[in-house]
Formats: structure tokens, sequence, C-alpha cells
């Protein structure tokens, strides 16, 4: 491994014990898939991963206006992954539809006529995809592995690619950017390389999630707040949803196995549910007479903080689902 300006870099072969070494306080429920466009291959020299996701990262922030890097990780034509912004922090690469994800860019252009991948970058991209599924024990479909072209641009809906989208992450990624294409000729692999050690039930030992209604929460050591700060663990970010094993004298924690906690003052509980219709409408408010804002898939997971009439909030976004169309775990 190397590390230069912020960011680590490492082959496959490193970052699947790294990532399982991460203690990561947000609940994961999807993994998107991007390509850089540009930068492409004919920009990439072998050497220059570091360079290439500073340029990255300085056109974001002084472009964009962000805050950071948009993506988690960049993958190289070499096969090599360098990391970006915080693993805490939700990205910013689909608009709409970033809560819960983590974002990788694919260094290259793939759409048609475009770069032709290597082997080196192929395998790596199915690998890492394959670890962060096992990771953050994500069933292998297109709900949780998910493509910038599924979504519109203006909007943020998920239309899968009907009109109005990028080719991200690109027309030719692995036979096409189509979600027929995503289970033909991407999927298979990806559960080829998790070799059948994949869990998809959630732990029986979580009690509940909660979101994070805070600036910053610390994670602490110790259920107090005398206690010191984790040095394993970054502090939880606003909105993140925590998963939730043990509560003591309103302190919660949020690791099955390590002694991690945070204030529960700063949380609020949420609950997990599953989209049961074929689209479901999001609406501005609780009701029928507000406006719809964006549409959920069948199977989509979402977390609730709120019920009224009939109508559920979702997490501490100003967006409202009918009850009806909920199937709550």
């Amino acid at each position: 491994m190397e590390s230069k300006n912020g960011f680590l870099k490492m082959s496959i072969a490193e970052f699947i014990p790294w990532i399982h070494s991460q203690r990561i306080a947000r609940t994961i429920i999807t993994i998107q898939q991007h390509h850089t466009w540009s930068p492409n291959y004919t920009h990439f020299n072998g050497r220059n991963h570091f360079d290439r996701q500073l340029a990255m990262k300085n056109h974001h922030v002084r472009n964009n206006g962000w805050s950071d890097i948009g993506q988690h990780f960049t993958t190289f034509p070499d096969g090599t992954i360098v990391t970006g912004r915080s693993l805490e922090a939700t990205p910013a690469c689909i608009f709409g539809a970033n809560r819960d994800s983590i974002c990788i860019e694919h260094l290259g252009n793939f759409d048609k006529d475009g770069d032709a991948m290597t082997n080196e970058h192929r395998d790596a991209i199915i690998q890492m995809t394959a670890v962060l599924c096992d990771k953050f024990r994500l069933p292998v479909n297109t709900f949780s592995i998910i493509y910038h072209h599924w979504f519109e641009l203006s909007t943020g809906n998920r239309n899968n690619g009907t009109g109005g989208n990028k080719s991200c992450p690109g027309s030719n990624f692995f036979g096409g950017n189509k979600v027929e294409d995503c289970t033909s000729f991407f999927l298979p692999f990806v559960e080829q390389a998790i070799q059948g050690s994949h869990q998809t039930i959630a732990p029986p030992a979580i009690e509940k999630y909660v979101a994070v209604t805070a600036n910053i929460l610390n994670v602490r050591t110790a259920p107090n707040g005398s206690s010191s700060k984790d040095p394993d663990r970054e502090a939880a970010q606003l909105g993140s949803i925590l998963r939730i094993y043990e509560e003591s004298n309103g302190w919660l924690k949020i690791s099955n196995s390590q002694s991690h906690w945070v204030f529960g003052r700063y949380t609020s509980e949420v609950k997990r549910a599953t989209v049961n219709a074929n689209v479901l409408r999001v609406r501005s408010g609780p009701g029928t007479e507000y406006h719809s804002v964006d549409n959920l898939m069948k199977s989509e997971e979402v977390f609730i903080s709120k019920e009224l009439n009939g109508w559920c909030k979702m997490s501490l976004e100003e967006k409202w689902l009918s009850k009806s169309y909920l199937d709550f775990q």
C-alpha cells in the first residue's frame, strides 16, 4: 500500500483484507458503479494514480462546490484501487440516490468505441464489488448494485435508462449499461467471486436502526461522555443510518464485537422497509395532494422515521411514501 495526498493506493489483494478491517458506522444498502469518461485510459501512464485522483478531487471541490471528491473509490486500468472521500460520508455521485451508498468510479471511457477494459481492471471491478457485497451483507441484484445510467439526471428518479440519463458506467460496461445487461453480464461474475460465502440476512443481534441527527456524532469506547473517542472509527455524520446492538443509560452500541458507543440523544429511531409495489411514488408530504418528487422500484429498501395517517416519512428527508406499499422488516 502507498499513501499520498490523503489517499491510499492498494491492489485488489490488499483491498480485500483492508475493507474487511474497516469499522463503518453507517448502514450501506447500495453500491454505485460509474465510469469517469474523462479522464480515460489515455490519461493514465501507469504511475499517476495519485495525480489523477487529486485532479478529480480539485475539480469536484472547485467546479462543483462539493466538500470533497465525490466517490469513495477509484479503480484504475492496472487493477489498482485508490481511496477517496470518507466511508462515513454520503457520496456525491447520483443526484437524488446517494443515500446509504458506496460510490466507485472506474477510470476510463466504457462507452462503445471507447476504452477496451483491461483484464486487470475487469478482475478488480468484479472482486471489489463482490467483497463490498460480502462485507455489507448485500444480495447480488440490481437494487444493491446500481448503475448511474438507471437514474434520470434532472430528477434523480429511477427510470432504468428510458430517457434523460447519462450512459455511465458506459454503454459497453460488461456488455452494456441496461438493467438486463447488468443481470446477464456483470452480476454472475460477482456471484462467482463471492463463492458461496455471502450471507444476505441481517445479524439477529441487531436491536434497531437509528438516524444520526447531529452534524457530527463521535464514537466512544464506553457508554459515557468521559470515555475516549475510538481511534479506529471516524465520527458518524448527519443522516447516517446506524445499526444498534445494545443500549445502556441512553448510549447506543453500534458494533456487535467491539465496545463502540454513540450518545442516543443525537439519534432518531428508524425502521427498515422494502417497497412491494412495481413503482411507488415518493411525495413531498403525507398525502396524494402533495406533488411527486421521486419514484422507487419494487424491492428497493428505505428507512422510515415517522408514520402519519397511513404515510411514512423517509429518514430525515421531507419525502413520504404510502405505508400500504411497504413491507417492514
